[in-house]
């Protein structure tokens, strides 16, 4: 690759890629700090916390997460959300089915059809056109922290 081709990536990524995200942040933090950092996953904080799991992915992992947006989580109706954030056995089902162990990064999701989850059911993965996850799409990959790596996804996915 030349220089120039080389500086106009670098200068597309320091464009694109949020403050917090950037490569020099990459792998400094774990899984939950990377995601509160970025800003754009509060309600995945709080559903963390409110299902005692923002210790286990503070850990040793590695872990791969699909992370939800905020936003993501703004498709599920607030009473709906609200009843899911109080029942623990049911969002620590959904969460964790969020939750791949070991750290794959999306050169590797490309070529796998499904992934097991730590929930026990697996996602499915479809390449076809861009990366879906249990039909989320994936609309930022590789987001590497400590104990792990991030792919953020515009749905939360439920299991089976």
């Amino acid at each position: 690759m030349n220089k120039r081709t080389l500086l106009s990536a670098a200068v597309v990524a320091a464009l694109v890629l949020p403050a917090t995200l950037r490569a020099s942040d990459h792998g400094s933090k774990d899984i939950v700090d990377t995601a509160i950092a970025a800003g754009s996953f509060k309600t995945l904080a709080t559903a963390l916390q409110a299902a005692g799991l923002v210790d286990t992915l503070k850990g040793k992992g590695p872990f791969t997460v699909f992370a939800p947006t905020d936003e993501a989580f703004a498709k599920i109706p607030k009473a709906d959300l609200d009843a899911l954030l109080k029942d623990k056995a049911q969002l620590t089902r959904v969460l964790t089915y969020h939750v791949v162990p070991g750290k794959v990064m999306a050169k590797d999701v490309a070529k796998l059809s499904e992934a097991k989850t730590v929930e026990g059911q697996s996602l499915k993965i479809d390449t076809s056109s861009g990366v879906r996850v249990d039909g989320a799409n994936v609309v930022k990959a590789d987001i590497e922290a400590t104990n792990g790596v991030i792919h953020v996804i515009d749905s939360v996915i439920l299991p089976r």
